[in-house]
């Protein structure tokens, strides 16, 4: 068979020109590629006026999609005035809860001033940058008073005009500013003070008729009655 090994030749040429078949990797059909763009910024999760508010700085660290914080003012200046919100009054115990929003600006700590007719201000503890609602004690029913939000950083403290502030009844709006006004309506009487109140001027009124009855008694006498006759004897 001469023409064998020709063939044969001829059989492993042809096999040598023919592109062999490359195993696929994981990662190259089409629908397995990892998508690379990165997805639209969104506002942070954070709120001015929201009590106990985590730092935007820190919501960008632990959020796993990037997100905007708010623009603030440079930490070398002192903060803007914080805005006082609700103020919540309870005459019965003598208590305020205050509200206020965070400024646009870099805050460590805040804290309250308080005025009580033309005196000075009493000053209240320091709270924390994520503070946003306070607690006035010890007011007195009845009374008047000027209360302002205060923020500070390394830079300063925020401006707080105190009683001589505009606007501070908000007759024009909403109250934009770091004060307002505070007024405690008087104690009210429950339905035990007043039962015990009428109480007590039924049970005097009772004793003074008693003793007015029983003087004139005694000064005038009392009339007796005759004896009957008793015509038969």
């Amino acid at each position: 068979m001469p023409h064998a090994p020709c063939l044969l030749w001829l059989l492993a040429v042809t096999f040598s020109l023919v592109p062999r078949t490359q195993p696929l990797a994981a990662g190259d059909l089409e629908g397995d590629e990892p998508d690379e763009t990165p997805l639209p910024a969104v506002p942070c999760d954070y709120d001015h006026c929201r009590h106990l508010q985590v730092p935007c700085q820190d919501l960008q660290r632990a959020g796993r999609r990037a997100c905007l914080c708010p623009g603030l003012s440079s930490a070398l200046q002192p903060p803007h005035p914080p805005r006082l919100g609700e103020v919540r009054v309870e005459a019965e115990t003598g208590r305020a809860e205050v509200h206020w929003c965070a400024p646009s600006s870099p805050v460590h700590q805040y804290w309250l001033l308080l005025w009580e007719g033309g005196g000075a201000p009493q000053k209240g503890p320091s709270f924390n940058s994520t503070v946003r609602r306070a607690e006035l004690k010890g007011l007195k029913p009845g009374g008047a008073y000027v209360v302002c939000v205060v923020a500070a950083n390394d830079a300063g403290e925020s401006r707080a005009p105190g009683p001589g502030a505009e606007g501070l009844d908000g007759a024009d709006g909403p109250n934009l500013g770091p004060c307002g006004r505070l007024t405690v309506p008087p104690r009210p009487l429950t339905v035990l003070h007043a039962a015990v109140g009428v109480g007590s001027a039924l049970a005097l009124l009772s004793c003074s008729a008693l003793v007015w009855h029983f003087c004139l008694r005694q000064r005038w006498g009392c009339p007796r009655r005759g004896r009957p006759s008793h015509a038969g004897l």
